[in-house]
């Protein structure tokens, strides 16, 4: 991990310092996407059973999140990942989808992700490690605004891009 790059660790969405960054996550899906068009969770969904939590804390500020919600042990689904404005450039969205790829493990990924340019950033990051474009998955429908991705499993590390 870079020197300049908080440890990544497991959080707690109660916590108000990820609590903001979920809010802050949730403020630009919605000035980006249609409600109907947005799959992130809250902090209820990402404090399920379920989803396993991860943060980049730095002097009590959440920089980065990310989570996986478990779609049974073969696969599980990238959420919410997010970096904090001011903390973009940085290289935490990489560091943190490289954490996630690493404690996936054997798993494959899948992540649904935004069509407009305000989630290109966030395409090219996943493609450089791996994901490619694919259907809907799970309950997801197809939806112009959405764009589906899994990198199979097996792929133990990320490529570095």
């Amino acid at each position: 991990m870079d020197p300049l790059t908080p440890p990544i660790r497991r959080a707690d969405p109660a916590d108000p310092a990820v609590a903001a960054l979920i809010a802050a996550h949730r403020a630009h899906s919605d000035a980006s996407y249609p409600a109907e068009s947005n799959h992130n969770l809250d902090a209820d969904g990402l404090g399920s059973p379920v989803v396993t939590l991860f943060a980049a804390v730095e002097d009590g500020a959440c920089l980065a999140m990310g989570a996986l919600s478990a779609m049974g042990p073969a696969d599980a689904e990238i959420k919410s990942m997010h970096v904090a404005e001011a903390a973009r450039g940085r290289g935490l969205g990489r560091a943190m989808l490289r954490h996630l790829i690493a404690a996936a493990g054997d798993r494959g990924l899948w992540l649904e992700t935004g069509s407009r340019d305000a989630s290109a950033a966030a395409r090219a990051l996943y493609r450089a490690h791996g994901f490619a474009e694919c259907p809907p998955f799970g309950s997801y429908a197809a939806d112009p605004e959405s764009v589906f991705m899994h990198r199979p499993r097996g792929l133990h590390t990320a490529p570095d891009p």
